[in-house]
């Protein structure tokens, strides 16, 4: 048993105990957790362990990544390793969200390279590095001032919105403040398909957190095991697929792809296709007609494929490519003598293993084995359509028609 919970407490008492177990659930696997009144009914009569057998997940992982979530915003870092320093009196911060399972090992890692070169750097470096589910609108807020000092001078998060809007960090871009480049880059990423090198060089990637689909064989009633975006986008699967709206940064990259792929279409297929949330009155009701209120596929984070148990649960990579949401790392121009050491460090081999090896995240060092197959292609929209794009007024589009659609 963890510090936390018992995997056997019913799921409200554990949200009791630990509010914050709430948003690590409704963005893994509960969305339905969202509504709070089917949150009251449900979770007071279900175990964890119970619900996540039922939903044929792999208990002890998903246990394990609770309780790193939990620890993030805890004591499980050594703070005594270094002396910390505020981030209004270092001179030089580092800001931003990273993935909540690699969050740990990664700031660990990096307290650890603090320490060890206390005293090679005659500056000092103040950070905060928050969990991905707890979002982004506190760095949002700093953006939006418009001020430049109010900015990170390094700054590492997914989004297409935080780095690309207009009204965010895209008012900044053509004002020559921010530099990070590299020209090597892991294969996965650099070939005759793909290239995620910003030829602006502006931005890095250190890693991508690619979509799949994970398909219910039971929920297929005879139809085919879908292979690509175009066949969960067909009239097959009409109400049939989950997709990551908890997970915004995901959804957003999920939309902007099939966009550039479809036009307006995409988005309205995938309206279509929109496994919606039954209220358990519904839920009943679709028990007695025989209809499932399961979704027959949903799109994931490749990361949680391991938690599959079950032979009814199948991990599908699709075969036109693995939609992915970046994680990106720009740094200020005028203090790059001083933030390119820091930069190397996130960028090395060994926090590539981490991304990799501990979270299923594809790192871009080029030393690091992925353990990818040449079939494992990813679907990346571009800095070509980036850079041509309004890409803040674009994703308010897309969103709004999605909201439209999924109500007809």
């Amino acid at each position: 048993m963890n510090k936390y919970f018992s995997i056997n407490d019913k799921i409200y008492d554990i949200v009791e105990k630990n509010p914050r177990a709430l948003d690590f659930l409704t963005a893994n696997g509960f969305e339905q957790f969202m509504d709070r009144s089917i949150f009251d009914k449900m979770a007071k009569t279900v175990s964890l362990s119970m619900a996540l057998k039922l939903k044929r997940m792999n208990v002890d992982l998903y246990e394990e990544r609770l309780v790193a979530y939990l620890d993030s915003e805890s004591t499980s870092v050594d703070r005594d390793l270094i002396e910390e320093v505020s981030l209004s009196r270092s001179d030089i911060n580092v800001e931003g969200v990273l993935p909540c399972p690699i969050r740990i090992p990664l700031l660990e890692g990096f307290e650890m390279w603090l320490k060890d070169n206390r005293d090679k750097y005659a500056y000092s470096i103040g950070y905060e590095l928050k969990s991905a589910n707890l979002g982004l609108d506190w760095i949002k807020d700093q953006v939006k001032t418009g001020d430049v000092d109010q900015i990170p001078d390094i700054l590492m998060s997914a989004g297409f919105d935080l780095f690309f809007d207009k009204e965010l960090m895209g008012q900044y871009l053509d004002k020559d403040v921010f530099e990070a480049a590299t020209d090597e880059m892991n294969s996965d990423f650099c070939n005759d398909y793909i290239d995620l090198r910003d030829p602006s060089k502006k931005y890095l990637i250190t890693g991508v957190v690619p979509a799949v689909f994970l398909v219910n064989l039971d929920e297929l009633k005879g139809r085919p095991v879908p292979k690509t975006w175009d066949d969960i986008l067909g009239p097959d699967f009409e109400d049939s697929v989950a997709v990551p709206m908890g997970d915004l940064d995901l959804f957003n990259a999920l939309v902007v792809n099939l966009y550039k792929e479809y036009g307006m279409d995409g988005i309205t297929r995938l309206a279509r296709s929109y496994k919606k949330s039954l209220h358990p009155a519904q839920m009943v009701k679709a028990k007695s007609t025989g209809k499932s209120e399961n979704p027959a596929v949903s799109i994931i984070p490749y990361f949680f494929t391991q938690m599959i148990q079950g032979k009814n649960q199948l991990a599908v990579w699709p075969e036109d490519g693995a939609v992915i949401s970046p994680i990106f790392m720009i740094a200020k121009k005028d203090k790059k003598e001083k933030t390119q050491p820091i930069i190397d460090f996130f960028m090395s081999e060994s926090v590539g293993k981490v991304f990799s090896a501990n979270g299923k995240f594809p790192s871009t060092n080029k030393l690091v084995d992925n353990g990818l197959t040449p079939d494992q292609k990813f679907k990346w929209v571009g800095w070509d359509f980036i850079e041509n794009t309004d890409i803040g007024a674009l994703l308010r589009e897309l969103e709004a028609k999605f909201n439209e659609d999924i109500l007809k």
